[in-house]
């Protein structure tokens, strides 16, 4: 329901940006000022500012549905720097007017080399976000635990998260992924959940996807959680707007376990695997996903109570919450996601506010906490300020 309160406030900050924009382009060029060009320029802005909206509502034919659900993404994240560029430039208009009594503020040149300042700034930026967001990098961590494998100094872990497949990412995303992963030669990986983007069907091609997924190779296998996104969900403009089914049965898609299972991902939901006798990792249920399936999840006391503690524990937990309940519980590492860093400026710097461990990595007692900028993107397809990453951890044994 927020969006809805929210699409008033929305269409006068659009209505703000054309008039903005239909002032400088006219002081650019004639052919600027004239009506044919201000119509279809107003119509081709329309559409995509509203591609929002219709692709919420237009459900078929469904390559028009995804026509519009891949424009609303990278519309919306150039929105947000045409709105925080063009408000910058606005309110340095105001200051150098009333504050310093500037004259050269009301030339005609200075307010078209100001229009094209900003102009350049958005779409390098822009520009700069989308290709970057298709990177992917490979951060390292090296992490020591008072505990031993038998024959063993060390583990590699590839941990790797918020892949959201669909609309923002498939195929090419996928198997840049696996190459990265496979070149670190890892003995295990673990997903940290999100690996769908609410929405099945966003997927165009889940038989290639599955074979491309099957190529990761891994001593240990891979295993994964759920994430918050793992599920069918109405988003518009990144809200939640309403169930696609009545039922759990029908918002918690089954087909999205399938595709793990073909996949040769093991996922876990409040559950523990003892691998080789020699270490054990836990999946546990999303601390969000549970409320919106009406289910229930165990506490760390609770995963790790009939466990052999003198054993390396490693949890793979979607949001990085519950920090020191798992170390009090003697979990060793704790390999989470979620937060994507922020994502792009400024969230990468907000994002702080409200974790204690946003990215990178955290030591609470004997614990390890790593938390993931992210494989892939969510909303607007880009990244500024932060990175597509997997992370490298060996894992050392004392």
């Amino acid at each position: 329901m927020i969006a809805i309160y929210l699409a008033p406030v929305y269409l006068l900050l659009n209505l703000y940006i054309l008039r903005w924009a239909y002032l400088w382009m006219g002081t650019c060029h004639s052919i600027l000022r004239t009506l044919t060009f201000r119509v279809i320029f107003a119509i081709i802005y329309i559409l995509l500012s509203t591609s929002l909206l219709s692709g919420f509502l237009i459900k078929k034919p469904r390559s028009l549905h995804q026509l519009l659900k891949i424009t609303s993404n990278y519309f919306l994240g150039i929105f947000l720097y045409i709105l925080m560029i063009v408000l910058a430039a606005d309110l340095g208009r105001l200051l150098f007017k009333y504050a310093f009594h500037a004259s050269w503020i009301h030339s005609r040149m200075a307010f078209t080399v100001t229009g094209a300042i900003c102009t350049v700034l958005i779409i390098t930026l822009s520009a700069r976000g989308i290709f970057h967001a298709k990177y992917i990098k490979t951060t390292p961590y090296d992490v020591t635990i008072e505990k031993q494998i038998p024959g063993k100094n060390s583990l590699r872990i590839i941990l790797l998260a918020d892949t959201h497949f669909g609309y923002n990412a498939g195929v090419l995303h996928a198997r840049e992924l696996v190459r990265k992963i496979n070149k670190q030669q890892p003995d295990l990986v673990c997903i940290a959940g999100d690996i769908f983007d609410n929405e099945y069907d966003a997927i165009r091609d889940p038989e290639r996807l599955q074979k491309v997924l099957r190529g990761i190779k891994s001593t240990y296998g891979v295993y994964a959680c759920w994430g918050n996104h793992d599920l069918n969900e109405e988003i518009l403009a990144g809200f939640t707007f309403k169930h696609k089914g009545e039922d759990t049965a029908e918002v918690k898609d089954p087909r999205m376990k399938e595709f793990l299972e073909a996949s040769d991902i093991h996922i876990l939901e409040d559950e523990a695997v003892l691998i080789n006798n020699s270490f054990y990792v836990i999946g546990r249920k999303d601390a969000s996903l549970i409320e919106k399936i009406h289910e229930t999840r165990k506490a760390p006391a609770q995963l790790t109570k009939e466990l052999d503690r003198s054993k390396p524990i490693i949890v793979i937990d979607h949001q990085p919450k519950e920090l020191q309940e798992l170390a009090d519980a003697g979990v060793d590492l704790d390999l989470c996601g979620h937060t994507h860093d922020g994502q792009t400026f400024p969230g990468n710097f907000t994002i702080r506010l409200m974790w204690e461990n946003p990215c990178g990595l955290l030591t609470k007692d004997a614990m390890t906490n790593i938390t993931t900028s992210g494989a892939g993107v969510w909303g607007p397809a880009m990244r500024i300020g932060t990175d597509c990453e997997i992370c490298s951890i060996d894992l050392h044994f004392k």
